[in-house]
């Protein structure tokens, strides 16, 4: 969320951001409630000194055992008057905090301005593999190997869902516990648990809420939702919270089910595990000082990346412009991996900093050493998702017979096998 201060302050670049994002916001109104608001606070501010002043002179009369009651019907006038004041004001303040929560992150000034053709390759590791014979997809290696059950999953549940089966379910399975171990072992984070169903507040405070619920699974007895990310419920670890200066940074790792509706995916490619409503992820989440935050984001690119490197999958890094960014980012980089039995590119990692912006939202603090607080910054990556890694895996490392070798990284994960079947 942005600051009200900030945006009547900024009131261009707030509209720019807009411009920039290809957004639309009536922001003169936003404005004028907030001229509105400031109003009513100083009538409030006014009417309340009265008020006092009122109360301190009925005293004294009545001390002195004089008549008080024109003064008492007056304060009765002016008690009348706030409480309309402060009814009004608790309205414009539900008004305000409807519009801020619809008003997008600003992007940094490094993300380049327009759509998806502005997105920039950042770097690139390992060069497309050659193969001696025509490559086949994910879907065609599932079946051949008994993997991976699309059908039996959607008479289970429905389209777009996953039933992996013998050594598809021990791959999954392995890759989640290799990323667990190279985050934690390596790269300094601590691992959380955390459920997978979340209240509002939560969905709320991480900026899913309420711009894409239509793209959210919820349970409508008990208001709550199936977790997107990991983000959501990692970050608000500290919802409500002050933290202290000397515990920052703070780095979580997390590997949950991620669960989304998709539900602006019509037309596009939802073939095999490209596109699926459930899929499993290792996430990184950060809370950190903001003068550190864009440099832990290079370092949590870094990180994921990692994840890519040991795979043995020729990835790219591309930062992404603002058309392309999440509601909530200032900057985002995506890892793409690539697939050579569809060829194409596939984002397996989305790294982002969303600055205060989720801080706000979720009332995230800390108090500086000389006392003063702060929001934090927030960072979350994916350190790496799948079910789009498991398409990268089989489809680079297929071989001509049919099976596929497993990447020597994660062979100690399935008691040594080299290759499946």
């Amino acid at each position: 969320m942005l600051d009200i201060k900030f945006i009547r302050e900024n009131l261009d670049t707030v509209k720019k951001s807009l411009k920039d994002r290809g957004l639309q916001l009536d922001l003169e109104h936003l404005m004028q409630l907030d001229k509105m608001r400031r109003e009513n606070l100083n009538e409030l501010e006014v009417l309340r000194q009265e008020k006092n002043r009122a109360n301190d002179e009925i005293t004294a009369l009545l001390k002195a055992k004089k008549d008080a009651k024109a003064k008492i019907t007056s304060m009765k006038e002016i008690a009348t008057k706030i409480d309309t004041l402060e009814d009004e004001l608790k309205e414009l303040d539900s008004q305000l905090n409807k519009l801020l929560l619809l008003i997008p992150n600003i992007p940094h000034p490094s993300v380049p301005v327009g759509d998806a053709t502005k997105k920039g390759i950042v770097r690139t590791y390992l060069e497309r593999p050659v193969f001696d014979f025509k490559p086949v997809t994910h879907l065609e290696i599932s079946r051949h190997l008994d993997i991976i059950d699309f059908g039996r999953a959607a008479k289970i549940t429905g389209s777009n869902f996953v039933l992996y089966k013998g050594w598809g379910a021990k791959l999954e399975r392995a890759l989640i516990n290799f990323m667990l171990d190279l985050h934690t072992k390596k790269h300094g984070y601590t691992e959380i648990f955390p459920p997978f169903l979340v209240n509002r507040p939560s969905m709320t405070g991480t900026g899913q809420l309420p711009k894409l619920e239509e793209d959210m699974y919820r349970l409508k007895d008990d208001d709550l939702f199936l977790i997107p990310t990991a983000e959501v419920p990692v970050t608000n670890i500290f919802r409500d919270e002050v933290l202290a200066e000397e515990d920052l940074p703070i780095y979580y790792t997390a590997y949950t089910a991620c669960f989304r509706r998709e539900a602006g995916s019509y037309g596009k490619d939802t073939k095999g595990l490209i596109r699926v409503h459930q899929f499993d992820k290792v996430e990184l989440v950060k809370f950190v000082k903001p003068e550190d935050s864009y440099a832990e984001l290079e370092k949590l690119v870094k990180d994921a990346e990692r994840v890519l490197e040991l795979l043995g999958l020729p990835y790219r890094v591309v930062v992404l412009p603002t058309e392309d960014l999440s509601f909530a980012a200032s900057k985002c980089y995506d890892l793409e991996a690539y697939a050579p039995g569809i060829d194409t590119w596939l984002e397996v990692s989305s790294c982002s900093n969303f600055e205060s912006f989720q801080a706000r939202r979720a009332n995230i603090r800390y108090r500086r050493l000389d006392k003063k607080l702060e929001y934090v910054h927030t960072l979350n990556g994916s350190g790496v998702a799948l079910a789009r890694t498991l398409i990268a895996i089989l489809e680079n490392y297929q071989q001509k017979d049919g099976s596929v070798v497993i990447p020597e990284v994660l062979r100690p994960y399935l008691d040594g096998k080299e290759r499946i079947p």
